[in-house]
């Protein structure tokens, strides 16, 4: 008994409980006691020992405790030892930007707190993590140039793990999960349905699943997205406007979704592909249009394993290996996309010829290669020659102003409705990276009072966009407040739609 009449603490040498209601300490020691006192309603242990790192566990259920102390949790009302080894203090140290971005690209919603049951919290001492330096792609580049698609392929997942993952058309492609499963290295393959590939394309993604035991992780467009442009245009409008728009909507979107849960994507892409788009594809490049888990330029890494190898030296390699294709390309087809703009090729014809053969044959991308696209001979109204730098920010909520509109819009000094404005140029991979977040941007203020526009300011139209408009580089992003001759320019480099909603609602 103590001096006020309770029951003295007992101290006991390895004790295990297997209570619901308890508070106490583990400091790593050889010799661990607990001091047992009884009460009542509870139960308090501590663990005592004359080291400084410790384990806490506790079974309260304060909100703020919880959000304090970060680690794994254990339901405590049934706690006991487990006859595993368990990893060093430093690997269970995962920095919350990290922990928060890695995502699988079809993962499950996280969990609220309110289904998670009662637990008790482990965490272990803190680490100081180290700087992470960042490697010269540009130089792993030239290191890998020379390299067999194989090698680059080995080097790719052992860098990236399980935050890599090939891209799959469905066409000759197949040869990289071939190098992939040659490496012996676990591997991800993701594909884009678009809703509109041939049957036998579909049948082909069955039988490569079957053929090395995947699951291939499919990403669909939205079906609001597709619904609203078939309703509007029809079902084959890209015949008569271009294909860019469905090709926005059915691919690109799906696909600058997957690329947000990983670090780094493997391509098909080879230089001999497209003579006008593709011929100075590298080995491996910081990817110049989307953006990765981390979010911002340059958290994207792009590998082209077979960047430098010829398409007949993809065949014999797929024919050697009796690796399985798609039925399509015994009928004359050789670049495979999806039914409405793939045909088969004639004798002596490029490949490329058979996808959106109504197009210029030396600018055939879908926006999925679109950094592939490079500012060329600039014409007198500031467009580029051909048609190899299509348009970008085309929705029907942003306002394309011609240089008379936008002079207009500087002289107003009390406007009905305030504008975002975006300058721009579209072979700029950094605009066409803002390019999705720019288009949610204009539909959420669609109807609120401000209006979001656009201004092509390459070309001719540069020096005045640089002497009136504020232009420094593209994109330069301005709002023009409802009663403010000036606009305001937006300086930071996060161009994300929140950050942008933030600008105009600090404004506004």
């Amino acid at each position: 008994m103590n001096h006020i009449g309770r029951p003295s603490p007992l101290i006991i040498p390895f004790l295990l409980i297997n209570s619901p209601n308890f508070h106490h300490q583990i400091h790593k020691s050889q010799f661990v006691y607990i001091s047992f006192q009884p009460s009542s309603s509870s139960m308090a242990l501590a663990f005592t020992t004359s080291t400084s790192a410790s384990i806490a566990f506790s079974s309260s259920n304060s909100r703020s405790e919880q959000q304090q102390q970060q680690g794994i949790q254990f339901s405590a009302s049934n706690f006991q030892t487990l006859d595993r080894s368990f990893p060093s203090p430093a690997a269970l140290n995962l920095s919350r930007k990290r922990s928060e971005a890695v995502k699988a690209l079809n993962a499950e919603p996280k969990r609220k707190d309110s289904i998670v049951p009662s637990a008790a919290t482990v965490f272990a001492p803190d680490v100081v993590e180290k700087a992470i330096e960042v490697e010269d792609i540009e130089k792993l580049a030239q290191d890998l140039e020379k390299a067999s698609p194989l090698e680059i392929m080995d080097k790719a997942l052992e860098k990236y793990g399980n935050d890599i993952a090939i891209a799959f058309s469905g066409a000759e492609d197949v040869a990289l999960i071939e190098y992939a499963h040659l490496t012996g290295r676990p591997f991800r393959v993701f594909s884009l349905d678009t809703g509109r590939l041939n049957p036998e394309t579909y049948k082909f993604f069955d039988t490569v699943e079957k053929h090395y035991g995947i699951r291939i992780e499919y990403m669909f467009p939205d079906a609001v997205e597709v619904q609203a442009l078939v309703r509007t245009k029809g079902l084959f409008s890209f015949y008569e406007d271009g294909h860019q728009e469905c090709c926005r909507v059915r691919k690109v979107r799906p696909l600058r979704r997957a690329l947000k849960g990983l670090r780094a994507w493997i391509t098909g892409q080879r230089k001999d592909q497209s003579p006008g788009t593709r011929s100075e594809v590298p080995v491996v490049q910081v990817d110049p249009v989307f953006e990765g888990m981390d979010g911002g330029s340059g958290s994207l890494v792009k590998w082209n394993p077979v960047a430098n190898v010829a398409g007949n030296d993809i065949w014999n390699f797929l024919r050697t290996m009796e690796v399985p294709v798609n039925t399509l390309h015994a009928q004359g087809y050789i670049s495979i996309g999806c039914e409405p703009c793939t045909r088969p090729v004639l004798p002596g014809q490029h490949e490329r010829e058979g996808r959106w053969w109504w197009e210029d044959a030396k600018a055939k991308e879908c926006g999925l290669h679109k950094g592939n696209l490079k500012e060329e001979n600039v014409n007198g109204n500031g467009s580029v020659n051909g048609n190899a730098s299509s348009d970008i920010f085309e929705s029907q909520n942003i306002v394309n102003l011609s240089r008379p509109g936008i002079e207009n819009l500087l002289k107003m000094e009390d406007r009905k409705d305030g504008w975002m404005v975006v300058l721009y140029a579209p072979w700029c991979p950094f605009c066409q990276a803002m390019e999705a977040s720019y288009e949610e941007l204009a539909d959420k203020l669609a109807g609120s009072g401000v209006k979001v526009g656009k201004f092509r300011a390459d070309g001719d139209q540069k020096t005045f966009a640089k002497q009136e408009l504020q232009l420094g580089s593209f994109p330069t992003i301005l709002f023009f407040p409802k009663h403010s001759s000036r606009p305001i320019k937006y300086a930071s480099e996060k161009r994300d739609v929140d950050s942008l909603m933030a600008f105009i609602n600090a404004l506004r």
